[in-house]
């Protein structure tokens, strides 16, 4: 190989110096499908029910959640740091949801308020498997999809007709 393909060969190796070896590519890898899974499961439960904020969105805000506190854990950031840029994360979470609630001129018609706080919670359970917390993350799934699909249900049962 002559001079130049060595030359391009190094400079693409210290471009994806970030993934040292097979066990840290299988972990980011494994942490980002989570995420996504994770996220496409509550975007599913929303777009099934007609709201505009689907499988594509939910998965993207999980994704970019983790990405966002996995990409600074991997270079070694401090917690005071980690805890920065999840600050960050929220904040700028909280920009979206609020561009997906809409104020109606009676002040009882709100839309949209249960899917920006399903966008925030995705946001948070993409948070937590960045951090390598999939066990919580999968348990909060599990309650929002409970929150969101069962609880309706129960309370169209027990209350009373309106």
């Amino acid at each position: 190989m002559d001079a130049f393909g060595q030359a391009v060969l190094r400079a693409l190796q210290d471009e994806f110096a970030d993934v040292p070896d097979v066990e840290q590519a299988t972990r980011i890898v494994v942490r980002l499908v989570i995420a996504a899974a994770l996220g496409g499961l509550l975007g599913w439960e929303r777009e099934r029910t007609g709201k505009a904020a689907g499988v594509r969105t939910h998965m993207l805000v999980a994704l970019g959640a983790a990405l966002f506190v996995l990409i600074p854990q991997q270079a070694g950031v401090s917690d005071t740091d980690m805890s920065r840029v999840i600050q960050g994360v929220v904040a700028g979470i909280g920009f979206l949801c609020a561009g997906t609630i809409i104020k109606g001129r009676d002040e009882e018609d709100v839309q949209g308020l249960t899917t920006a706080a399903g966008i925030w919670l995705t946001a948070a359970i993409g948070v937590g498997v960045g951090l390598g917390r999939e066990a919580s993350a999968v348990l909060s799934t599990l309650l929002a999809l409970l929150i969101l699909h069962w609880l309706p249900r129960l309370i169209h049962r027990i209350s009373p007709r309106r």
